[in-house]
């Protein structure tokens, strides 16, 4: 193991400090920026698009929201200390790995549709007999 693994599984973030979201999340993500000698955590808050690498070391998710009219993403690095939190805001129910083809809608078009929840995994679970 070489010098450049070793310090990224050292700067790596516990798994269950991990935040739980998936692609077509939206998320507030909480990012310290350093001006000067202040510090102060901006909130950006977007549609996951995209996931790459995991959970290992690299890994990064890009976040787009549309901002005065004009498309905005950015990527931020998954285990990176200025990245405060995550919350998941609302869960999207989507059928692609990227969505990259919400780059060219606009208005409601873009819009990514709600997860359903679904009761009958939770009646299952409830009506299902005790195992003796």
């Amino acid at each position: 193991m070489n010098l450049v693994e070793e310090l990224g599984k050292k700067q790596m973030k516990a798994p269950e400090k991990l935040p739980k979201f998936a692609i077509g999340d939206t998320v507030r993500v909480h990012f310290r920026i350093v001006e000067g000698d202040k510090e102060r955590i901006q909130v950006f808050e977007g549609v996951v698009i995209g996931r790459n690498g995991g959970t290992g070391p690299h890994a990064t998710f890009t976040v787009r929201r549309v901002a005065f009219g004009e498309g905005v993403e950015r990527v931020f690095p998954l285990h990176s200390p200025r990245v405060a939190k995550v919350d998941v805001t609302r869960e999207g129910h989507v059928r692609r790995a990227k969505l990259y083809y919400l780059r060219e809608r606009v208005g409601k078009a873009a819009r990514v549709k709600a997860k359903q929840r679904s009761t009958k995994g939770e009646e299952a679970e409830v009506t299902a007999p005790a195992a003796e």
